[in-house]
């Protein structure tokens, strides 16, 4: 170890010895168990929908509310608290925003009305964002050189698995106990996170040579929830309509007014949007950004496949994900061996490969009569496809700037991952659902009028409207399942696009060799 980096282990330790192999653990752990709280919180309300509806009289778009703002919270304060943490401490933060976090999850638990619970989802939003950059930050500040890459493996695997694991717990806990008891997961998380945290975790700030950017911190907000409100509002309002209109005008000049604020502002900025030309964080930024919508619009595909073609319970549709999770965590590890051997280049583009065959699979042999085992090959390739390509291209970003901003590097690695989630979600979902209302008209000739429209709406409209179609109730069923599965394949088609377009710029326009921190906390060797 270098002398430089003895002294910025010593700091990080507030001037001992560098942290040994059981402490980096406990730290390890802490930061893990930290993220799996904020994860999970983004998908595990999703499986007690109807529950609150019900409880608290609310109408659907009310409770997406309750689901997305929560989301929104989060992705516009990532940037923002990133640097703050960088700033005042990145121990203080993080011990912050786990009391915030586990505070809003109790208040969330007992909320007696909707406006309660909003709130309560908007400061766990915050919380969240307090989180979540420091967890990566701590990782890449306080681990040695070569613990570090592993460490970050280890982080993207729970931040890409972690989200169906939540969910898994979340659906476990809505059927053995009350819906309410979704919170106690993130709680308990969030408290033995927090013990390990005081006890384990050191604290590591910079000092900073200019005043905090508080222009770039707000406009980088507006840009975000502009963005982000567009996405996730587009599908139930309409892409035309008058809010998401301004929803996207809004977001798209706050996000021109952020990148010409930070280029005047230069060696001041928020985040130096000049590094951007940098085949490292562009390459890291494109493949996560793209990868996380591909794995958040699955959701969109899978949970309708399982609960109203194969007709399971939420519970076992859940369960179904599990192994494709595995996967996931299990290659996110294993991605530091073969960046190792073959470079990140080379690791991220496998990685986008297999998960573009894994896609392929799916399109080619989805079937309504082999039900999961047809799409079981495909959902384990793409699990392991995306694993490969996180953990180099989460290293691209954070090796891509310098120790003074990892607390900024982190917030962009998570506000990428929230982006491209909304983005997946949204083309997914729509692709998905026209494909569906291409496919289901002709098949629904013969079927009475209601009935039939109803099914036009969805393949779940089609469930609840087979109750009343009488002797056509197994026409009308065979005919929505059916058109979801083509529907089905012409999503899983324009992925398999979207992942060959991002195989062609990894291979091309990806990271090259050298991309972890150097002593001085700038990169190594040259990105690209």
């Amino acid at each position: 170890m270098s002398t430089n980096q003895r002294a910025r282990a010593a700091e990080a330790e507030g001037g001992g010895d560098a942290p040994d192999a059981r402490r980096l653990r406990t730290i390890l752990i802490a930061v893990s168990l930290a993220l799996m709280a904020v994860v999970a919180s983004v998908s595990g309300l999703n499986v007690a929908q109807t529950h609150m509806a019900v409880e608290f009289g609310a109408s659907q778009g009310t409770v997406l509310w309750i689901i997305n703002v929560y989301t929104l919270a989060l992705a516009a304060l990532l940037l923002p608290l990133g640097a703050v943490g960088d700033r005042l401490g990145r121990k203080p933060v993080l011990v912050a925003g786990l009391g915030v976090f586990g505070a809003a999850n109790v208040a969330a638990g007992v909320a007696p009305t909707a406006e309660v619970m909003l709130a309560a989802r908007v400061a766990g939003g915050v919380g969240a964002a307090m989180i979540m950059p420091i967890t990566l930050a701590v990782i890449t500040s306080t681990f040695p050189e070569e613990r570090r890459g592993k460490a970050i493996g280890v982080w993207t695997g729970v931040a890409g698995g972690g989200g169906i694991l939540g969910m898994f717990l979340s659906a476990l806990l809505v059927d053995a106990a009350d819906w309410r008891g979704l919170f106690v997961l993130p709680v308990v998380l969030v408290a033995v996170a927090l013990a390990l945290t005081l006890k384990s975790v050191p604290d590591s700030r910079e000092i900073p040579a200019h005043r905090f950017d508080a222009v770039g911190a707000l406009v980088s907000a507006v840009a975000v929830v502009g963005l982000i409100f567009v996405l996730q509002e587009g599908p139930e309002r309409g892409w035309t309509a008058p809010g998401t209109l301004t929803g996207l005008a809004v977001g798209v000049v706050a996000a021109v007014g952020f990148a010409a604020w930070e280029l005047r502002r230069r060696d001041a900025a928020l985040l130096d949007v000049r590094l951007f030309r940098e085949r490292g964080l562009a390459g890291g930024s494109v493949t996560l950004l793209v990868v996380f919508g591909v794995q958040a619009g699955f959701g969109v595909v899978l949970f309708p496949f399982f609960q109203a073609v194969l007709g399971w319970s939420g519970l076992r549709s859940t369960a179904a994900l599990m192994p494709m999770a595995v996967m996931m965590m299990a290659a996110s590890g294993a991605a530091l061996r073969l960046a190792g051997r073959t470079g990140p280049r080379a690791a991220m583009a496998a990685g986008v490969a297999l998960a573009g065959v894994g896609m392929t699979l799916m399109a080619l042999f989805v079937s309504l009569d082999g039900g999961y085992l047809s799409i079981l090959p495909g959902m384990l390739a793409t699990g392991i496809g995306m694993g490969l390509s996180m953990t180099p291209s989460t290293e691209a970003i954070t090796g891509s700037l310098p120790r003074a901003k990892q607390g900024v590097a982190s917030a962009l690695n998570d506000v990428t991952r929230e982006l491209g989630t909304a983005l997946g979600v949204a083309l997914l979902g729509a692709l998905v659902a026209g494909g569906y209302r291409d496919a289901v008209d002709d098949r629904l000739r013969g079927i009475p009028e209601g009935p039939a429209d109803t099914a036009r709406e969805g393949v779940a409209n089609a469930v609840e409207a087979a109750g009343g179609a009488g002797p056509y109730a197994g026409d009308l069923l065979h005919a929505a399942r059916q058109s979801f599965v083509d529907g089905w394949r012409q999503g899983m088609w324009a992925g398999v696009a979207v992942m060959a377009a991002l195989l062609v710029y990894v291979v091309f326009r990806g990271p090259g060799g050298g991309l972890r921190a150097g002593a001085d906390g700038a990169p190594d060797g040259t990105p690209g």
